[in-house]
């Protein structure tokens, strides 16, 4: 019988490969949001008005291209390259990761973001350490339904890319994970920041002190991530039943 008790799973999840998976996980998110958040930081360094200069939401765009197709490439083999609660959530509800590995991961990712944040605002001396905000005529609800398309899109790009029916991907498969996060980037930064992970919007506000609006970068992500997960499991791309059991049933049904 398969271990189900909560101790057991506790076990599981503190095993050597398990350890090395919230440290990958943690050097990824650290990368990841030091680029993402250093990026926002440098275009308003070199732009006085960057919140006004439409150059500022490209690089920033980039950066998230850049720094998320790195970061999941260099941790999948070890964690899998979540680098995002959002997307731990979802493999949680999926069935993928059992509970205690996915408050782990969190743990990590969550620890990552505001030591990257604290890491940037203590070498730019104490420079102003930008947050996710959302625009003034949006309202909160808007905002979250905003993320949670977004993060949907990005997280069912995630489960697409590591389908291993699929075969193989490569560097294509997260390259394809940065690109979807790149283009959300460039469709709703000004609205609400294209945010789509809840640990670099909750290191930057840590280190910044400012958490208004700090919930809808939880629960639209979440919820957008955790339909992603189930759609593409369940529905579009259900799991296929064995060839050995597809002829079982088709030898059955002959006699």
């Amino acid at each position: 019988m398969a271990p189900t008790s909560l101790s057991a799973r506790f076990q599981q999840s503190v095993t050597p490969a398990s350890l090395r998976a919230y440290l990958a996980e943690f050097i990824s998110t650290f990368f990841y949001v030091f680029a993402v958040v250093g990026s926002a930081m440098a275009s308003r360094k070199l732009l006085p008005e960057a919140a006004a200069d439409p150059s500022s939401l490209v690089i920033v765009a980039i950066a998230n291209v850049f720094a998320l197709s790195s970061a999941v490439y260099i941790a999948a083999s070890a964690s899998g390259g979540h680098v995002n609660p959002a997307v731990t959530f979802a493999m949680a509800v999926s069935g993928h990761v059992n509970v205690p590995t996915a408050l782990f991961y969190w743990i990590s990712q969550m620890l990552a973001s505001v030591m990257a944040c604290i890491f940037l605002k203590v070498t730019t001396v104490g420079q102003h350490v930008p947050t996710f905000a959302i625009a003034e005529e949006m309202t909160g609800f808007g905002a979250s339904l905003l993320e949670g398309v977004m993060t949907f899109g990005l997280v069912y790009t995630v489960y697409a890319a590591g389908d291993p029916r699929r075969g193989s991907s490569g560097a294509i498969g997260p390259l394809a994970v940065g690109l979807m996060a790149g283009a959300n980037v460039l469709a709703a930064g000004p609205f609400s920041g294209g945010s789509m992970n809840p640990a670099c919007a909750f290191g930057s506000a840590v280190v910044a002190g400012k958490f208004k609006n700090q919930a809808v970068y939880w629960v639209g992500p979440l919820i957008g991530a955790s339909v992603a997960g189930l759609l593409y499991d369940n529905v579009v791309f259900p799991p296929q039943a064995p060839d050995s059991a597809r002829r079982g049933v088709s030898e059955g049904g002959g006699v």
